[in-house]
């Protein structure tokens, strides 16, 4: 197949999920025979041509100069170009800023669209533009030839808000360490943050309201613990800005994004708790990462996390139930249960190979209606 991918910021991720999901699955892809185009955005500090085999294209975005009203801009350079491509598949990882360009997408090509998370829910946006995202999300699902929903819960919204089907493939992790009987994991990587083995606790996240950020330092400081409390993945807001003045502390320590893969599983694997507040969303490469990576998880209690987490997790709403849980008694007891049956989702459930054969089989399946 000859398949472009658009809605990212580019490959090799340095940004989140969808970037991440597009590296791996482009790049396995390639391996398996495909022809493999990826947009990136002119920001993206990787300026080559190829990466690992597939073609990358350079698009124009003046994000960095007009803020979220570049996104559109670019992606509307992005369907320009693929208008000139002759992609057999256009994969299309979300719709936010792409949807309303549908009619510009090459009628010669299948698209596939990921309808990502419930954008419309987002906190950070005014009711006006959680309107047009409403409105954006219903033209990429009428318009699109086949849905993906990353989630049971996406699934169910599209079907109930407009009795549309789609094929639930959600996001991958690698085990860490590969082979999680063998502890190789490598204390050193701690080193420069100053830290110790399973002597803090861990956020990993962009900085945005509805990842109840604000709700998990409250929780720490009710506890009485401490043991520094490192969220990791500043964004350039308001709300990192508010964040990072009102609680800095010795032992809350604000640190910028990483996007070494290796030295976040460290991270991870090594810490006390590793906290995941995500509310909004579907299945979340983070937390995909978190179970893979054998931390012991506390997630904010919603449909999404509940569906990928069941019984492996603590959960919390609300500052109380964090302090609830930095002074459980049961931790130790619980961390070897969740961590193995947490492992085993993983190899059974959200394994990269398997996620890949779902997309591959999906691009085919689609071509031959």
């Amino acid at each position: 197949m000859r398949i472009g991918i658009i809605g990212t910021r580019g490959i090799p991720n340095n940004y989140g999920g969808f970037e991440q999901l597009a590296e791996y699955l482009s790049v396995e892809l390639v391996k398996r025979g495909h022809a493999v185009w990826v947009y990136n955005s002119s920001l993206h500090p990787n300026k080559s041509e190829n990466y690992k085999g597939v073609n990358l294209i350079s698009c124009f975005d003046p994000e960095a100069v007009l803020g979220t009203a570049g996104q559109f801009i670019y992606d509307f350079n992005c369907i320009m170009d693929s208008r000139q491509r002759n992609f057999q598949v256009i994969l299309q990882l979300g719709y936010t800023s792409s949807s309303v360009w549908y009619w510009l997408l090459p009628k010669s090509s299948i698209i596939i669209t990921n309808m990502d998370g419930l954008e419309w829910k987002r906190s950070k946006y005014n009711k006006l533009v959680q309107k047009f995202l409403k409105y954006a999300e219903k033209l990429a699902a009428k318009k699109s030839d086949n849905l993906v929903s990353d989630s049971p819960g996406i699934q169910n919204h599209l079907k109930n808000n407009y009795q549309l089907n789609s094929n639930f493939i959600p996001y991958g992790a690698n085990m860490f360490p590969e082979n999680p009987d063998q502890n190789i994991a490598d204390t050193n990587v701690l080193k420069p943050f100053n830290l110790t083995p399973y002597s803090y606790y861990l956020v990993i996240c962009r900085f945005e309201p509805e990842n109840n950020i604000e709700t998990i330092i409250q929780g720490y400081l009710q506890s009485g613990k401490t043991v520094p409390l490192i969220l990791l993945g500043v964004s350039k807001n308001k709300y990192s800005a508010y964040l990072i003045s009102k609680y800095t502390s010795d032992k809350i320590v604000f640190h910028q994004p990483i996007y070494d893969l290796n030295i976040l599983n460290h991270l991870r694997y090594f810490s006390a708790i590793y906290f995941h507040g995500h509310s909004v969303g579907g299945t979340n490469p983070s937390l995909l990462e978190a179970m893979a990576s054998q931390a012991l998880i506390c997630a904010h209690n919603n449909i999404f996390n509940e569906a990928v987490l069941g019984r492996d997790a603590y959960y919390f709403e609300n500052a109380a139930d964090l302090s609830l849980v930095f002074n459980s008694e049961n931790l130790s007891q619980n961390r070897e249960t969740f961590i193995t049956n947490n492992l085993l989702k993983i190899e059974q459930q959200y394994n990269w190979i398997k996620i890949i054969d779902a997309y591959e089989d999906l691009m085919l399946k689609t071509l031959k209606q």
